[in-house]
């Protein structure tokens, strides 16, 4: 008997009815490891299985507001009753008159905080970790060579910018629905007291309309809320690879409940000043060096006489495009020997293409920096001077109402500037998180897209928009 066959009894040279017994479990015991990966579905496919139950995330759609006629009445004596009616229904009104104010001056401007018991919150750097367990081609392997790990590097930065700003603005559009629900809510209560003041006979129906108006816009921009949040909140569980209705429901409930505060000052990086801005970005690109190294070998390969000859026909070439106008047809260089130069050309590629790159680079630098400092000052200035602004102007307008100097309809309209220079300030403050976003990227050795001259001017009509 050979070794093999005396250790295993699935080589028997005559298995006996002892080892036969002993053959199923045996094999169960050999093949076990085969069968478990089988009987474990990945997450990956359970997502692609059309048959995977999920509940259903989406919210159903709203219904159109219901916008209340009054009860106009039909004669004197029912003109009368209403009129009392409504006095007194008006006194017991817990939004009416005096007590709109201040039950909406009682409202936080801030969400509440979480319970004490509720998971910690949702940052960017978990929300990265966690979509590159889904990712594998954006971890370096070993073997790579310089062009493959700059690829990789760049691919990183890009998933990782997103993501970022995806978490941003998820957070946003959160807040953005907070204080949109707080405007609905005024809306709600102005509408209604001008029905009743409509009832009373103090009103007109055209007064009464605008209220219902301004609430039917409220209501329409409530439902544009929340679909932005939607959005938001499935563009971030897109990235990071989350699919099940449930699960993206706790993640959302993870979110913060608004963005960071704003720093006193926006900070260029460790170690770095607005004079070093340039040379970091520049050595942040991946590529970048080993370019100049490869245009640095190519030029020198050319005579630098040979060189100065393209020089010239080039500028001869540039003399004959038209002074007006565009070129009709291509530009050329007359002498041949140049054209055909397989290293000048070589040479002269790598120098425009290392010129572009370099010329990119630091106008982005330089752009990106600006745009966070603008971001900074216009979050600053919407955040300690519009809305302080806004909030006193109402708090005038309250104590000129109890003077009977303002009506409640002005009170209303200073709580409306007032909700509206709070949201407006969210928004700023989003602004510069996206910038800051953008810089760090920058930064990193990341691509920087600066928004271009003509959609300067539509930035504010964009600004509810959930990133870009």
């Amino acid at each position: 008997m050979t070794p093999l066959r005396r250790f295993s009894p699935l080589f028997s040279a005559r298995p006996g009815p002892r080892s036969a017994r002993h053959w199923p479990s045996v094999l169960a015991l050999a093949l076990c490891p085969l069968v478990a990966p089988a009987q474990v579905q990945s997450d990956a496919l359970r997502a692609a299985d059309p048959l995977s139950p999920v509940a259903a995330r989406a919210p159903a759609a709203a219904p159109p507001l219901a916008v209340p006629a009054p009860e106009l009445p039909t004669g004197a004596g029912e003109a009368l009753s209403l009129w009392q009616r409504a006095n007194q229904q008006v006194a017991a009104f817990p939004r009416g008159h005096i007590d709109i104010l201040r039950w909406e001056a009682s409202q936080p401007e801030a969400l509440p905080a979480p319970a004490a018991d509720a998971a910690p919150p949702l940052l960017p750097d978990e929300a990265l970790r966690v979509s590159l367990t889904q990712r594998p081609a954006l971890l370096a392997r070993p073997g790579m060579n310089s062009v493959e790990h700059a690829a990789v590097q760049r691919a990183l930065l890009d998933h990782a910018h997103a993501v970022r700003r995806a978490w941003i603005t998820a957070v946003a559009s959160r807040e953005h629905l907070h204080h949109q629900q707080t405007r609905l809510d005024a809306a709600h209560s102005g509408a209604e007291l001008g029905r009743r003041m409509v009832v009373a006979g103090n009103w007109s129906q055209a007064r009464l309309l605008r209220e219902q108006l301004a609430q039917a816009r409220e209501h329409a921009a409530q439902l544009q809320a929340q679909q932005a949040a939607l959005l938001a909140q499935e563009h971030l569980a897109r990235l990071m690879g989350q699919w099940d209705p449930q699960a993206i429901d706790a993640l959302v409930q993870r979110l913060p409940r608004q963005l960071p505060e704003l720093p006193a000052q926006p900070q260029p990086g460790p170690g770095l000043t607005e004079s070093g801005l340039e040379a970091a970005v520049l050595r942040s690109h991946p590529t970048l060096s080993a370019r100049s190294t490869d245009t640095r070998r190519q030029l020198a390969a050319v005579d630098p006489a040979w060189r100065n000859t393209w020089s010239q026909a080039l500028q001869t070439g540039l003399q004959s495009l038209p002074s007006e106008g565009l070129p009709t047809a291509p530009l050329a260089v007359a002498d041949q020997r140049l054209a055909n130069d397989h290293a000048l050309q070589r040479a002269l590629g790598a120098e425009a293409g290392l010129l572009q790159l370099a010329t990119e680079r630091r106008s982005a630098a330089r752009t990106a920096w600006a745009q966070l400092q603008t971001a900074h000052a216009l979050a600053r200035h919407a955040q300690d001077t519009v809305l302080p602004l806004q909030t006193a102007l109402e708090q005038e307008t309250l104590l000129r109402y109890n003077g009977m100097l303002k009506s409640t309809w002005d009170l209303l309209e200073a709580s409306r500037e007032r909700m509206q220079a709070a949201s407006d300030a969210a928004a700023a403050r989003r602004d510069f998180w996206l910038a800051q976003a953008d810089w760090q990227t920058l930064l990193a050795g990341g691509d920087y897209s600066p928004a271009e001259p003509s959609a300067v001017g539509g930035a504010r009509a964009t600004a509810a928009q959930p990133g870009h």
